[in-house]
């Protein structure tokens, strides 16, 4: 479940870079639908990122195509808490082919994370030292994305997992302000204009 769009624009990647900057974060938490180009910002920004940072993928940790909020709360239970008090954390994969639990990862503490996929909002929510950003793009440019790039094995769960972002952007979507909006379109990530960077 990666994206698929462009790579970020030049002005988009120094909008981010400029937050990060500025900010300080100990943690980048990157939200948004299916499809709209989460992963893509993500690793420009981990590999441009000074600091090193760690990228945590919910993809990883989901529990399957229902998994959206057991996954935004399994980092915000068990590696997060752990990270912030200077210990070393865990991530407990998801086995996609098989459909189960994977072995756990080690995360250890000390470098900034990235934590990216949908309900990373969630997965963050309370913690301070978090950059938000929110990757958008319209519908139809997202489902021939995100349909595409896993050669026909999302096809049936496009409509089940879509009904679960919906969900759960009803449910947090005033709990935290973005502090960067950034729109796709087919061939580029690019950042909202004067009101994205808050």
């Amino acid at each position: 479940m990666t994206a698929g769009p462009g790579a970020p624009s030049g002005a988009t990647l120094a909008r981010a870079q400029e937050l990060l900057r500025r900010r300080r974060p100990a943690i980048v938490a990157i939200d948004g639908p299916s499809g709209a180009g989460k992963t893509t910002l993500a690793e420009a920004l981990a590999s441009t990122w000074r600091a090193a940072p760690v990228l945590v993928q919910l993809d990883r940790v989901y529990r399957g195509w229902e998994g959206l909020d057991a996954g935004a709360t399994e980092l915000r239970r068990h590696l997060l808490p752990a990270l912030r008090s200077g210990r070393p954390g865990r991530i407990q994969g998801w086995d996609w082919a098989a459909s189960r639990v994977a072995p756990a990862s080690p995360v250890l503490p000390g470098r900034p994370l990235i934590v990216e996929g949908c309900g990373a909002f969630a997965a963050v929510s309370g913690l301070s030292g978090v950059a938000r950003i929110l990757v958008e793009a319209p519908l139809g440019d997202r489902r021939t994305r995100a349909l595409r790039r896993d050669g026909g094995a999302y096809d049936p769960y496009w409509a089940l997992w879509e009904t679960q972002w919906r969900r759960y952007l009803a449910k947090h979507r005033w709990e935290a302000v973005p502090d960067l909006v950034v729109r796709s379109r087919p061939d580029v990530l690019a950042a909202e204009g004067p009101a994205g960077l808050r």
